[in-house]
C-alpha cells in the first residue's frame, strides 16, 4: 500500500468532479461519487481503495453505477469493475457508457437492478403502489320478486288503465335527465391505467398498448393526477382523462381504463 498511489487516485477523481464521502458504511476505504453526465438519478461510484485510517491505497479501484430511487436508496445497476490508478479515468468513461445497456422499467421509467432474490426488478419498486389495492366489490345479484297468489288475483280484477299521451314537456324533461347522467368509476392512486374513447356513453376505441400511465393522486372533487409514462398514439396529453367521472351528454372524449385491477364505470347514485 502506498500514499503516493492514494494521492494519484485522489487527484484523478477530484479533477473529474468526484466528491469524497465522509464515511463508508460497508468498509474502511474512501468512497467517491458524482452524477452521471446524462442519465437522471444515476451516480458513478468509485471505491478508491484508500484506507480511511492510514491514507494509503493498494491501486485496486472499483467503479460502478447506482440508481437513486424514490426512497433515496442506492440500487446497484452495474457490476463493480476493477482497475488500477493508470486505467481509472478510462474505466470511468466505459462504465458511464454502460448505462445505456441497463434495462428500464416500462411503467415508471426507473432503472432496473438485480435484487437479492436474483430477479431483475424496478429500482423504484413501482409495482407495490398498486399490488396491495383491493379489487372493486363485485356487483350484487338482483333478487327476484316473489308474486303471491293474492297479488295475481288482485291484478286480474283490476281493469288495465288506459295509456295516457305523454306531454312534450315530460318528454323533454326525461331527455334532459338522461343527458345529465353522471358516470363514475373508482380510480385510486397507484392504478396502472390507459384510456378509451367514448362517444356520449358508447365505447369507440381502446388505447391499451399505445397509452400507459400511473395514477399519482385523486382529490375529493374527483380530479385525477396521472403520470403518463408512455404515449405512442396521436392523442395529445391535454385530451387524456383527468377525472373519475363524466356526463353522458359529452361527445367524443377519453375516460380511464384501469389495467391493474377490475374497475367498472356506472351511473352515480
Amino acid at each position: 500500500m502506498s500514499k503516493v498511489i492514494a494521492r494519484q487516485i485522489d487527484n484523478i477523481l477530484k479533477g473529474d468532479k468526484f466528491l469524497r464521502h465522509k464515511q463508508n458504511k460497508k468498509g474502511n476505504t474512501a468512497i467517491y461519487s458524482r452524477k452521471h453526465p446524462t442519465a437522471k438519478s444515476v451516480r458513478v461510484v468509485v471505491d478508491s481503495s484508500i484506507d480511511l485510517a492510514s491514507g494509503k491505497a493498494n491501486s485496486r479501484v472499483g467503479v460502478k453505477l447506482v440508481y437513486i430511487n424514490r426512497a433515496k436508496s442506492w440500487r446497484e445497476i452495474t457490476r463493480e469493475c476493477i482497475t488500477d490508478a493508470r486505467g481509472l479515468a478510462s474505466l470511468i468513461k466505459k462504465v458511464e457508457a454502460a448505462e445505456k445497456l441497463v434495462k428500464t422499467c416500462k411503467f415508471c421509467k426507473a432503472k432496473k437492478f438485480k435484487a437479492k432474490t436474483g430477479n431483475t426488478v424496478c429500482a423504484n419498486a413501482c409495482w407495490t403502489a398498486w399490488s396491495g389495492k383491493k379489487k372493486s366489490a363485485s356487483p350484487k345479484k338482483k333478487t327476484s320478486q316473489k308474486i303471491t297468489a293474492s297479488a295475481v288475483k288482485k291484478a286480474a280484477k283490476t281493469p288495465p288503465r288506459k295509456p295516457q299521451k305523454k306531454s312534450s314537456q315530460k318528454s323533454s324533461q326525461k331527455k334532459s335527465q338522461k343527458s345529465s347522467k353522471k358516470i363514475v368509476a373508482e380510480i385510486l392512486p397507484g392504478d396502472l391505467v390507459t384510456a378509451e374513447l367514448i362517444h356520449c356513453d358508447v365505447f369507440k376505441a381502446d388505447m391499451t398498448g399505445s397509452i400507459l400511465g400511473v395514477v399519482m393522486s385523486v382529490d375529493k372533487y374527483g380530479r385525477v393526477k396521472t403520470n403518463w409514462t408512455a404515449n405512442t398514439s396521436t392523442v395529445p396529453e391535454w385530451e387524456l382523462p383527468n377525472t373519475d367521472h363524466y356526463h353522458v351528454h359529452m361527445a367524443n372524449h377519453y375516460r380511464f381504463k384501469v389495467l391493474s385491477r377490475s374497475v367498472e364505470w356506472a351511473e352515480a347514485a
